[in-house]
């Protein structure tokens, strides 16, 4: 017996003629290789469907596409390479290809002081696209930091003042009383409220970046905010995180403006947006900031 032809069903002509924009899959379970770390990723893989007669696209060819990630490290040549195959695979039906890739890149982080380390999450979006030969690559990197209101700061040190007075009004300044009383809770009788908050950083890399400069944006955002929350302490990195955040006093306007002057020193970058959240300790509603610029084509 001759063995049956399986029928190919995406090969029939549509009943209605119409191209569309996106057709693939989401959410498919993947591993990635970023900076020496296999990682468990999520994909978005998808090609546009130009050719209206046509039923559908090969999503079997988009998976098994997708296989190229496994053991290479991921890079904006890889990823032109997959949606090249998205491409190749669908020649006469597709002239876009779009691969979105979600996953937490995961880095052990020092403390400010001790000897001590511990893992930081940082969740990153990778979304590349290549469209009538053009490639483009988008990053998302979320960074958590700390925030202490420079209003309510203002506000504790006058209140610290005026108990000053009260306690001190008519007396004999002795410095072995005033440093007391600095160290004592009757003293300092107010603190400003502070919070953890997060920087969303969106930005689009130049054509011609060999590499995702995942770490070197953490980095360079981490240091120009002055406040990355920590992993494991012992009293002197709280005690060193106290003080960074006494000398970065941040209303969430402060911490954009941070962020978008920090990145616009990176040449791998060609357009940002920045969206920082202070989830507020004062109030029951979030503090949000946002910035965007966009190099002028040279």
């Amino acid at each position: 017996m001759n063995a049956l032809t399986l029928p190919d069903v995406a090969a029939q002509v549509s009943r209605q003629a119409l191209p569309l924009d996106w057709v693939g899959m989401c959410g498919i379970a993947i591993p990635v290789l970023i900076d020496g770390q296999r990682l468990s990723a999520i994909a978005d893989a998808g090609v546009s469907l130009d050719d209206g007669n046509a039923r559908g696209i090969h999503m079997s060819r988009l998976y098994l596409a997708l296989e190229m990630l496994e053991e290479t490290a991921l890079s904006p040549t890889l990823l032109r390479r997959v949606l090249q195959q998205f491409l190749d695979s669908h020649e006469g039906l597709s002239q876009t290809a779009s691969l979105s890739i979600h996953t937490d890149l995961l880095l052990k982080r020092p403390a400010l002081i001790s000897p001590l380390a511990g893992w930081k999450r940082y969740p990153v979006s990778i979304e590349a696209q290549l469209r009538n030969a053009v490639f483009h690559v988008e990053l998302k990197i979320q960074i958590p930091y700390s925030s202490t209101c420079p209003c309510s700061a203002a506000l504790a040190r006058q209140l610290i003042q005026q108990q000053f007075v009260n306690d001190f009004a008519n007396k004999r300044l002795e410095h072995a009383d005033i440093l007391a009383w600095l160290g004592s809770a009757k003293g300092i009788v107010a603190t400003p409220h502070s919070q953890r908050s997060t920087a969303t950083l969106s930005l689009r890399l130049k054509a011609n970046v060999d590499e995702l400069p995942l770490l070197s944006l953490i980095n360079d955002a981490e240091a120009a905010l002055g406040t990355a929350v920590q992993t494991a302490v012992k009293r002197a990195d709280e005690q060193a995180f106290a003080l960074a955040n006494g000398q970065n006093l941040m209303f969430c306007e402060d911490a954009a403006r941070r962020l978008s002057t920090a990145l616009q020193r990176s040449s791998n970058i060609v357009a940002l947006d920045v969206r920082v959240v202070h989830a507020e300790s004062l109030h029951a509603h979030d503090a949000v900031a946002e910035s965007r610029w966009q190099r002028e084509a040279s």
